[in-house]
């Protein structure tokens, strides 16, 4: 049997006439470089989320999982609470501690995105560039310290398509092996123990497939086998949400109208869809998307273009957040270092070092978002509280608790503290652990699909802009001043049962 060497696989030749492909040899794994560049970012962030206060999301979560534990969210599956309780549990109000793992997922998602380029084919130079795009991305740099759904998204997205990936490259060379598309199955239930999102982008994978193939992974049974296994792990989520109506749905339409006060509306949202990949990532993203949909050598992975394509529309119509589509960063990113290897290989170039300034602007932008997340997430507290303060959560609570204690010892047997919204409701819970405050509820959002106020309750705290809402079911409202900061009231004279009033005050 002769053999040669075409285009780095080796065709085996039978007989006349009769060709096929040996599995073709991956290139090292660069090491020093991918998991030094992925360790610098974790570093980074975890230094930068040793500081400061909690996030309004990282609140949102650590309240949920720590003192509302449940199967599942209004607006997110509860894998995010369970991950910030358990590090609080281990060290209870450490911001190092409860920070670590979105440390720790913004470092991995670089490794997977390296490790994408080299099942393509990637040299040890390809992956570190792949790396370093995936590194220095505006979004998962911005956010990359906080404990919240999106930030371990990247990660959880990528490592998802990671073994669909490296199937199709088998499948092309005749030899998949069909036990990754099972592994391709627990990731996804994982990935919906996450965030929602999952399902849109197997719909869209689905689409892709059924338009541009490999169509043949749509006939194995491990496939299918994967599916039930993700909805086994998937399903007391799914059941909660079935129980509840599903909520998550409702949630769509509340995104959307928030979408101009974040994003700028559906254009913004089109322009930081692509954008929030960074400097260096953007021009891959762009470069590799065109060379998935034109070059031939990448038909196996061309689905993948139109998935992109297909999540990016759907996001902008339904004016979804502008963060949704950085999981699929990283297989363009992979195409495009590629081909720049491939036409190095051909005819090293005569303006490689133009690459460096861009290196350079790309570690500068990433380094300063990473600085300025703090006074971000300030500022954006600042601004939903009404507290300007280092720790918002701590001076809530602090103003709340002296309006509490200033009520006499039987009344307040008998007194509740109700948030305006989620994150001060959220903000109270967490603040609440260093100041005496009864429970805490609030009728917005996910709050109001927690436990309500029984009907001993006759007294309330409220923290929010102003009472209004309450005013229907209160004879009394007055407002509670002990504390400068703090923007709230106290009513009396509940004119009506708490199983009437809640209904009437929940709200997305």
């Amino acid at each position: 049997m002769a053999q040669r060497r075409f285009l780095g696989e080796f065709m085996l030749i039978d007989q006349p006439g009769t060709r096929r492909t040996a599995p073709r040899a991956l290139h090292p794994l660069a090491k020093w470089p991918v998991f030094g560049i992925a360790g610098v970012l974790a570093v980074a962030h975890a230094i930068a989320g040793a500081f400061g206060d909690y996030w309004v999301d990282e609140a949102y979560m650590l309240a949920a999982g720590k003192y509302h534990p449940n199967w599942g969210y209004v607006d997110q599956p509860p894998l995010t609470p369970m991950i910030a309780a358990a590090m609080d549990f281990i060290a209870p109000d450490s911001m190092f501690v409860l920070r670590l793992p979105a440390a720790l997922a913004s470092g991995g998602a670089v490794v997977l995105i390296a490790l994408l380029a080299r099942e393509l084919g990637a040299d040890r130079r390809a992956q570190s560039i792949a790396a370093l795009a995936g590194a220095t991305g505006l979004w998962s740099n911005l956010i990359g310290h906080w404990v919240a759904p999106y930030t371990f998204e990247p990660l959880l997205w990528t490592a998802l398509l990671l073994p669909l990936v490296r199937w199709l490259r088998q499948h092309a060379q005749g030899v998949a092996d069909d036990r990754l598309l099972l592994a391709f199955g627990v990731l996804l239930g994982i990935n919906l123990q996450l965030k929602f999102q999952v399902v849109v982008l197997c719909a869209a994978l689905l689409v892709s497939t059924l338009a541009v193939g490999p169509r043949a992974v749509l006939t194995r049974p491990m496939l299918w086998t994967g599916a039930g296994i993700a909805l086994l792990i998937g399903s007391p989520t799914l059941i909660w949400q079935a129980l509840n109506g599903w909520p998550q749905l409702a949630m769509s339409s509340i995104v959307a109208q928030e979408s101009p006060m974040l994003s700028g509306g559906r254009g913004g949202t089109a322009v930081q869809l692509v954008l929030f990949a960074g400097v260096l990532g953007t021009a891959l993203v762009l470069a590799g998307l065109w060379l998935l949909l034109s070059k031939s050598w990448l038909r196996p992975y061309r689905m993948f273009a139109i998935t992109t394509i297909l999540l990016w529309v759907f996001f902008v119509v339904t004016a979804g957040r502008p963060y949704y589509l950085i999981g699929m960063y990283g297989l363009p990113i992979a195409a495009a270092t590629v081909s720049l290897q491939r036409r190095r290989e051909a005819k090293p170039p005569r303006w490689g070092w133009a690459a460096w300034p861009v290196y350079a602007i790309s570690l500068v932008t990433a380094g300063l978002l990473i600085h300025s997340g703090a006074e971000i997430n300030r500022g954006f507290s600042a601004a939903i509280t009404k507290v300007d303060s280092d720790r918002i959560s701590d001076t809530i609570a602090q103003d709340v608790s002296r309006a509490y204690l200033s009520l006499p010892a039987e009344q307040r047997t008998r007194t509740a503290v109700i948030g305006e919204n989620y994150i001060s409701a959220a903000m109270l819970d967490v603040g609440g652990a260093h100041h005496p405050l009864p429970d805490v509820f609030s009728p917005h959002r996910g709050y109001g699909y927690f436990d309500e106020p029984s009907d001993e309750i006759d007294t309330i705290v409220y923290y929010g802009h102003d009472a209004e809402e309450l005013r229907p079911y209160f004879t009394d409202i007055r407002p509670a001043t002990p504390g400068e900061n703090l923007k709230g009231w106290i009513a009396t004279g509940k004119t009506q049962p708490w199983s009437t009033i809640w209904p009437a005050l929940k709200s997305l």
